[in-house]
């Protein structure tokens, strides 16, 4: 089969490696979708609220080639939440000497 159809032969050995590779990284790749939300509302949080920049300034600054359903920004509870790829990540202001940390 190899001889007759090279080209279908070498697909199907690449295919094969991918499923491969796909196996063993299935526990990072289930916990891509988390970091993109997770990421965004952290950084705009410490964008935002640490450092005192503006909201316009802080959304450009934490834009990401994979996008984001939604970003809110509470300023009287200085609190952000950030959606993506099916998970929503929420992260607030603690304090000066704490800056901002992930809710649970």
């Amino acid at each position: 089969m190899i001889r007759r159809r090279p080209f279908t032969s070498l697909f199907l050995l690449l295919l094969l490696a991918l499923l491969g590779w796909v196996w063993l990284e299935r526990v990072n790749l289930q916990a891509f979708p988390d970091i993109i939300a997770a990421y965004t509302a952290k950084e705009y949080c410490s964008c935002r609220y640490v450092e005192n920049n503006p909201a316009q300034y802080c959304r450009g600054y934490v834009k990401q080639y994979v996008p984001t359903s939604a970003l809110i920004d509470t300023p009287e509870r200085s609190e952000v939440t950030a959606s993506g790829l099916g998970r929503t990540h929420t992260a607030r202001w603690v304090g000066e000497r704490q800056g901002c940390r992930l809710l649970l």
